[in-house]
């Protein structure tokens, strides 16, 4: 399920124990008349801390800003095209023109053409380098203290186990049983730790005594909300906000495993598509996953606007408390305070600052928890400029099947079986997902030797519609969750 726009940042969680005596200064409430971005008008400030940060002119930046918003909408239907064989893909340069896929299918090379898009062909498929982190991480329990962090890492075509003490991380591998081959061990001193202790962007309190700061407006239903970091609170722990006004409840929350939590907020409070800015508000405009190689900004009360790149997205890492899995590692500084604290690229929601290792002074790496994975475990609508449209709906089709599906994760319809037409005419299928997933729908039909795809809705959103004209003979259809989990609901219509 987070791409590329406007790079712009919000506010920032910590938590820690406040005496009476501390008194947390407070940013601008108000909406500032005509804040907001635009793909083709990114805020001066980000414009300038990515200069900062990512040694860039002004001109660099813009055009990075706006060569990752067309690029990064060329890799959907890039590594939907090339399907099974897709390996990853990532940006480079410094203007961010240059877009590489991988493949492991040679044949498929080929097929990856466009403006300042290049194929690379190499040995092992997106799948199976996950297939080997999976494999680490179900062995996650037994993970030497000194190998904390593990990712794929798609540039190398492999899995890395960051580690001061290789030999350890190695006995790790070996017991995990991941493929051989696949993972590689890199020498790294890297400590990550939570971020914890003071305030980021409109701070709230938890229990009338820890602060922690608001990542993302959202809505469940009706009822409004807010996400934030999990290790900030548990369920049932009740909140006030940065004026100490009577706020809401954590509904649910998750760490270690997952860093992401959820808090539904009363009358008093309004959800809206804002982050709080160095120079004004930043409207959200939505959450659509950022490619390897995207510049991504970050904003938090200890170190304001901090700017890098994604490095790697399907990342686990071991803080003293546990492992967190599937967070996005980057190599934006962040430092105690600026836990929780929206990371954000474009106008496009990423996450919510997890934690890390390294400061701002000397650089470090930062890990976020992706913030669709949140928006579907709790069934919420993140608050977007314009409200955000309901679901397409699947009426009118002669017939409706639902389910759920977990990220990755494909099934069969209807039934895990298939559909005979003794006529020729059209087929209309529908399938309508939660907000903040990628789902796909897939109409295949019998050649009499395998299944043939022959029509395809692969948008990068939850809902979609195919229409095929065919001759007689057997179909289904396969629903795949191309990032995010969820229920869904398909429907069709044969002739």
């Amino acid at each position: 399920m987070l791409h590329r726009r406007t790079v712009t940042a919000g506010c920032a969680l910590a938590i820690s124990a406040l005496t009476l005596l501390a008194a947390p200064a407070i940013a601008d409430r108000e909406p500032a008349a005509g804040t907001g971005s635009t793909a083709l008008r990114p805020p001066g400030d980000m414009v300038s801390a990515m200069q900062r940060d990512l040694g860039l002119t002004k001109e660099q930046a813009e055009s990075r800003l706006l060569n990752e918003s067309r690029l990064g909408d060329v890799e959907v239907g890039l590594r939907k095209k090339i399907s099974d064989s897709y390996a990853g893909s990532w940006l480079s340069g410094p203007t961010s023109a240059t877009l590489t896929v991988a493949t492991a299918d040679p044949a498929a090379a080929s097929s990856v053409t466009g403006t300042g898009v290049q194929a690379k062909v190499v040995k092992h498929s997106l799948a199976t380098l996950n297939a080997a982190k999976d494999a680490l991480d179900k062995a996650a329990a037994k993970a030497p203290k000194t190998a904390p962090v593990w990712y794929v890492d798609v540039r190398t075509n492999s899995v890395v186990v960051l580690s001061d003490q290789p030999a350890e991380a190695e006995s790790f591998i070996a017991a995990s049983g991941a493929g051989k081959g696949v993972v590689r061990v890199e020498k790294s001193g890297e400590k990550p730790e939570l971020y914890y202790d003071l305030r980021g962007g409109d701070a709230y309190y938890i229990n009338n005594s820890a602060r922690c700061s608001i990542g993302f407006s959202v809505t469940r239903g009706s009822t409004p909300g807010f996400v934030s970091a999990g290790h900030c609170g548990s369920a049932g722990a009740s909140t006030t906000g940065f004026n100490q006004v009577s706020q809401g409840t954590f509904q649910g929350s998750s760490f270690p495993t997952n860093d992401y939590s959820w808090i539904s907020v009363n009358s008093n409070w309004t959800p809206q598509p804002w982050v709080a800015g160095s120079g004004g508000n930043v409207t959200v405009t939505g959450s659509t996953v950022a490619v390897e190689g995207t510049s991504i900004c970050r904003s938090g009360s200890t170190t304001g606007w901090r700017c890098g790149t994604v490095q790697q997205r399907n990342t686990s890492v071991t803080y003293a408390q546990g492992t967190v899995y599937e967070v996005t590692r980057t190599n934006a500084c962040a430092q105690p305070g600026d836990s929780g604290g929206s990371f954000i690229s474009g106008t496009q929601a990423q996450g919510m600052t997890s934690g890390g290792s390294g400061n701002c002074t000397t650089g470090g790496t930062t890990y976020f928890q992706p913030v669709n994975e949140a928006l579907s475990v709790y069934g919420l609508t993140l608050t977007t400029s314009g409200g955000t449209p309901p679901p397409t709906g699947c009426s009118g089709y002669q017939q409706t099947r639902s389910g759920s599906l977990s990220s990755g994760a494909s099934v069969y319809q209807p039934d895990g079986s298939y559909y005979t037409t003794t006529a020729s005419g059209t087929h209309r299928g529908c399938l309508d997902g939660p907000n903040g997933v990628d789902f796909d729908l897939y109409l295949q039909r019998w050649n009499g030797a395998s299944w043939v795809n022959v029509a395809s809705g692969i948008t990068s959103g939850p809902d979609e519609t195919v229409t095929y004209t065919g001759a007689a003979g057997n179909y289904r259809y396969r629903v795949h969750a191309y990032s995010g989990s969820g229920s869904y609901t398909m429907a069709y219509s044969a002739p």
